[in-house]
């Protein structure tokens, strides 16, 4: 790719996007710039990956034909309105922040701005993350295929209406939080019966990424693949017994549905 990505912020998404590109060749170091006003964190990535770097967030706006805005949404205003100067009509700005729309960028930045929404997740450290992509009407498709490659550098990405945002959240966004406590719950179940921990975390945590990979890959309904193990008159169906007694898909259900409302408040505010 013949551009130059820049990124205002280091945070721990905008890093593992940052080692998604690198790593996968998709640019040259020299095409990736980084501001930060963390002088340490700055250091560190320009240790681990050789890109640009600078405190100075107008230096970014002005260089990167595509600019992340890899910062808290509550000061997303304040540093578009300090870059607003340096920005030309032809670069895209790529957000990730929960509750900015594509309306509010365009408020502060104008409405001939070309702006991608984006949602990833935090499984992108580890080169599986899942994003969603969404444009305003002045990304062309060839500038929104040159994003999906980036995201798609550090895991999966799909393009979707922005009104499905806040379910993308619910699903995908916010839901690394639910798994993590689904494998804590799986492990301490392990260690009730004896198991060493790190050992119950390893069984626990290899047996969620398996069966993902599974629904990813066989294509097959999760309630069939759910079938496939649960033999009758086994451990399996008691197991699953105990887990519907307790509501717990009614539970993950209402998760999911109150994260979504969530989103649609910060939206709001």
């Amino acid at each position: 790719m013949n551009k130059i990505i820049g990124f205002i912020g280091s945070g721990n998404m905008g890093k593992a996007m940052i080692g998604g590109i690198i790593k996968s060749n998709l640019v040259k170091p020299n095409q990736v710039i980084i501001s930060d006003l963390n002088e340490s964190k700055l250091e560190e990535i320009k240790r681990e990956f050789d890109v640009l770097t600078t405190t100075n967030s107008n230096e970014v706006a002005k260089k990167a034909d595509i600019l992340f805005l890899a910062i808290k949404p509550n000061v997303y205003d304040i540093v578009m309105k300090e870059i607003k100067k340096d920005l030309s009509q032809d670069k895209v700005i790529v957000t990730i922040a929960a509750g900015k729309t594509i309306q509010d960028i365009e408020n502060v930045l104008g409405e001939d701005t070309k702006i991608v929404r984006t949602m990833p997740n935090t499984p992108a450290l580890v080169n599986e993350g899942m994003s969603a992509l969404c444009k305003n009407k002045n990304v062309s498709e060839e500038e929104l295929n040159n994003i999906k490659d980036i995201f798609e550098s550090f895991g999966k990405a799909e393009v979707v209406s922005e009104y499905l945002i806040d379910s993308v959240i619910g699903i995908s966004g916010s839901s690394p939080a639910y798994v993590f406590m689904f494998i804590e719950a799986l492990a301490d179940g392990a260690v009730i019966g004896g198991m060493p921990r790190d050992k119950a975390y390893k069984f626990a945590a290899q047996a969620v990424l398996g069966s993902a990979k599974m629904v990813l890959e066989t294509g097959m309904h999760p309630g069939a693949l759910k079938d496939m193990v649960c033999s009758p008159g086994g451990t399996t169906i008691e197991a699953v017994r105990s887990l519907e007694k307790s509501g717990f898909r009614a539970s993950v259900i209402e998760a999911v549905v109150d994260c979504m409302k969530k989103s649609e408040e910060m939206t709001k505010k």
